[in-house]
């Protein structure tokens, strides 16, 4: 079957990836991906937010299913038009993936159906948000934009002065664009985080294995956050126990309150969690895999990916088993210095071809092609990522990979897994 794939980062590279072992495909498509997917996939110079050309081009080209990666898409009903003209393709309706295009609506929807989260205000006055912020006295505390920011949009504040700068960026200095114009300003959560990510055709679910992301900029979670640094599966923290918790508490109450409300769920849902003494709670719902957790949980996938979207649409994943390879994978994001700020691009990444590892492999984000050279393009630019017999074992081949790589001002975090050493300990 053909398949197109829809986004440029490294999320997509590792879908293109494993869709490509699938004896299930035979030729895939990338709109409008990278130098790194160019190599396994052909490009098409469309962009994820136009809708109708990649319509047209799918009903052109007769492509059997699409799949999307980003989010952005998703919220601009790309399933909907999709599937009004009878076409296949994977991922949650317009409606329902408002669980990440508004965190106002999911924190009232969390509300609504008992489901554990940081309690929360909610304002769309600058001039009311400013005065809450500055007679609270409980510090830290996370004020996040409503709406799609490319995870940039959530501040976790130390203090009130740093409270009262990042709502001034989102709401009067419309840093964010039209995302900030209304923002939740919640708790802070005490605790370790983990991704938990699941599949569902709306009826039934099956969930992967658990991994961890490194949303902040720099080593042991400083600074601005980022579209996430690194990754690794499993979580430690994660047991069997915690699963269990998980899908009564937090997975099982949300797909049945979403069917409930008539935005029935389809496709992946990513739920980025807080576990403090034994129990978690939800930070955000994301309508998607998450990028670079999706590097991380792909590199150990055994399922045919295809064969798990293909029982999505038939109703048939409660049927399908997902098996994950029992080594534990790490990802470590290479970025462009100054992200998640102002960078440069169009620096020649060196050395990419002496990585020659079976147990790593370089997933490209921010790249372009220009000539015989593979040139900086974004801020995320490579995740290399790594499988090992332990999380230390994993975490060495990927810095290992990681030296052999260069630009001018390459940047990349020196802690990724560390968190899990110590839960594996």
């Amino acid at each position: 079957m053909k398949v197109l794939v829809i986004g440029s980062g490294g999320r997509e590279h590792a879908l293109v990836w494993k869709l490509s072992q699938s004896p299930l495909v035979k030729e895939i498509f990338c709109a409008p991906g990278n130098a790194g997917i160019g190599a396994i996939a052909k490009l098409v110079p469309i962009a994820v937010d136009q809708i109708f050309s990649l319509l047209q081009f799918a009903q052109k080209e007769k492509i059997d299913w699409t799949v999307v990666g980003p989010e952005l898409p998703l919220s601009l009903g790309i399933v909907d038009q999709f599937q009004k003209e009878g076409l296949k393709i994977f991922g949650p309706s317009q409606k329902a993936a408002i669980v990440e295009s508004s965190k106002i609506f999911t924190k009232q929807f969390c509300k609504r159906h008992h489901i554990p989260t940081a309690d929360f205000e909610i304002f769309d006055s600058y001039e009311k948000a400013k005065t809450f912020l500055f007679h609270r006295e409980k510090f830290p505390v996370v004020i996040k934009a409503d709406g799609l920011a490319q995870g940039k949009g959530v501040v976790v504040a130390a203090t009130k002065k740093e409270s009262l700068d990042a709502l001034e960026d989102m709401m009067q200095n419309q840093k964010l664009g039209s995302a900030g114009r209304q923002v939740v300003i919640e708790d802070f959560l005490e605790g370790e985080e983990a991704t938990y990510m699941i599949v569902t055709d709306s009826q039934n679910y099956v969930a992967f294995d658990s991994s961890q992301d490194h949303k902040r900029i720099g080593d042991f979670d400083t600074g601005p956050n980022t579209g996430g640094m690194g990754a690794y599966s499993p979580a430690p923290i994660v047991d069997s126990l915690m699963r269990e918790k998980i899908h009564k508490k937090i997975i099982e109450p949300t797909l049945k309150g979403l069917a409930q409300e008539e935005r029935a769920y389809q496709g992946v849902l990513y739920a980025g969690l807080m576990i403090y003494q034994g129990e978690p709670s939800l930070i955000e719902f994301n309508c998607r895999f998450g990028d670079p957790e999706c590097q991380a949980l792909l590199f150990r996938l055994k399922t045919d990916l295809m064969e798990i979207i293909q029982s999505v649409d038939q109703k048939k994943i409660n049927q399908i088993k997902i098996n994950f390879d029992s080594k534990s994978s790490v990802c470590v994001v290479m970025a462009s210095f100054g992200y998640p700020g102002e960078y440069s691009t169009g620096h020649e990444i060196r050395g990419l071809n002496l990585v020659n590892s079976q147990d790593v492999f370089i997933f490209h984000a921010g790249t372009d092609k220009k000539g015989a050279q593979i040139v900086t393009h974004g801020g995320r630019v490579l995740g290399v990522t790594a499988l090992g017999e332990n999380l230390q074992m994993a975490i060495k081949k990927a810095y290992e990979g990681i030296s052999y790589i260069t630009w001018n001002n390459a940047y990349f975090r020196k802690d990724i897994g560390s968190k899990g050493l110590k839960d594996e300990s």
